[in-house]
C-alpha cells in the first residue's frame, strides 16, 4: 500500500486534494472511512490535542492502523495542532503518519527553530512521519463563531507572503506546509466565509518545494476550493462542519425518541450526518 507521502504527491499530480477529517470518537472515525469508500479516495483522521487526550493517543493510532489493515485502504493519521516540540515528540513515537506544528502565534525566528527541531526529530527516529509546518495565524477554535477571531486579519502584514514560505521551509525541512491564504478556523455564524487568495496561494506553490495544506476549510464554497487545489492545495482540512451535523442529528433524534437509550442505536443517525457531509466534501477535493 502507498504510504501518505506518495498518496499526497498523486493528489499533486492529478490536481486533486486529500480531505483531512478531525474525530472525537469511533462514529466519527466510522464516518470518514465510509465516506471515502463510497467515494474512493483516500482519507486522513485527524485528532487535535484535546481530542488526542480524549480519545487516547495510542488508542487513536491503534483504531485507525487497524481499519486500513483489515480492509486494505489508504486512511492515515494525523496529529492535528500541535502546539509543543514534546507532545509532537510524543505523536511520532506514539505511530502517526503526520504531525503538525503549529508556531503561528510564535515569532518567525522561534517558529522556524521549533519546527525544524520538530523535523530533526522525525528524521532520527526514521518511522516515516510528515511533519508540517504552519505559517499565519488563522484562529484555533473549530466551532460555529459569532465573529472573526481577535488576532485573525485579512491584510498582507498577517497573511503569509511567498518570501517567508519559502524561506520557512528551506531552513525547516518540513515535508508539508500550512499558509495563511484569507482561511479561518471555525465558521462564522453568518454563513459569509473570508474568500480565500487565489492569487497568494498560487504564489506561493510556485516558490515552495512541499505540498500545500489548507487548514480552516470549514464553511468554504466548492468554487474556493477548486481554485485553490488548482494552483497547489494538496490537502483541506474540515472540522467544524462535521460537528455541527453531528450535533444537530443528535438533537433532533433525542427530541425525536426520548425514551432511547441503546448508545449505537442513538449514534447511528449523527454518524450518517457526518458521512453525508465528509462525502460531498471528497467529491470537490477529488473532482467528482
Amino acid at each position: 500500500m502507498n504510504t501518505l507521502h506518495e498518496v499526497i504527491s498523486a493528489a499533486g499530480l492529478k490536481k486533486t486534494a486529500l480531505g483531512h477529517f478531525n474525530i472525537s470518537n469511533l462514529e466519527g472515525l466510522w464516518a470518514i472511512f465510509r465516506a471515502g469508500q463510497m467515494v474512493g479516495v483516500p482519507v486522513i483522521v485527524g485528532l487535535s490535542e484535546g481530542e488526542r487526550d480524549f480519545v487516547g493517543i495510542r488508542q487513536a493510532v491503534a483504531l485507525v492502523k487497524s481499519i486500513r489493515e483489515e480492509y486494505q485502504y489508504p486512511i492515515f493519521i494525523n496529529a492535528d495542532h500541535t502546539y509543543s516540540v514534546e507532545r509532537v515528540k510524543e505523536a511520532i513515537d506514539a505511530g502517526f503518519d503526520s504531525v503538525i506544528f503549529d508556531g503561528a502565534q510564535l515569532s518567525f525566528e522561534e517558529n522556524c527553530a521549533r519546527t525544524k527541531e520538530c523535523v530533526v526529530y522525525a528524521r532520527e527516529k526514521n518511522l516515516g512521519t510528515l511533519i508540517e509546518g504552519e505559517l499565519g495565524y488563522i484562529g484555533t477554535s473549530s466551532k460555529v463563531l459569532d465573529a472573526i477571531p481577535e488576532g485573525v486579519k485579512f491584510d498582507d502584514a498577517s497573511l503569509t507572503t511567498p518570501d517567508h514560505a519559502e524561506y520557512f521551509t528551506d531552513y525547516t525541512g518540513v515535508d508539508l506546509f500550512a499558509p495563511a491564504v484569507g482561511n479561518l478556523h471555525g465558521m462564522l455564524r453568518s454563513g459569509q466565509e473570508p474568500r480565500l487568495d487565489i492569487e497568494r496561494i498560487r504564489a506561493i506553490s510556485s516558490v515552495v518545494k512541499v505540498p500545500l495544506v489548507l487548514h480552516g476549510g470549514s464553511g468554504g464554497t466548492d468554487d474556493d476550493f477548486k481554485m485553490a487545489i488548482k494552483e497547489g492545495i494538496t490537502i483541506v482540512h474540515i472540522n467544524t462542519e462535521i460537528r455541527v451535523a453531528f450535533a444537530n442529528a443528535l438533537r433532533t433524534y433525542l427530541t425525536a425518541n426520548p425514551d432511547e437509550i441503546a448508545p449505537y442505536k442513538i449514534m447511528k443517525t449523527p454518524t450518517e450526518a457526518m458521512q453525508k457531509v465528509i462525502e460531498a466534501r471528497l467529491r470537490v477535493f477529488s473532482n467528482g
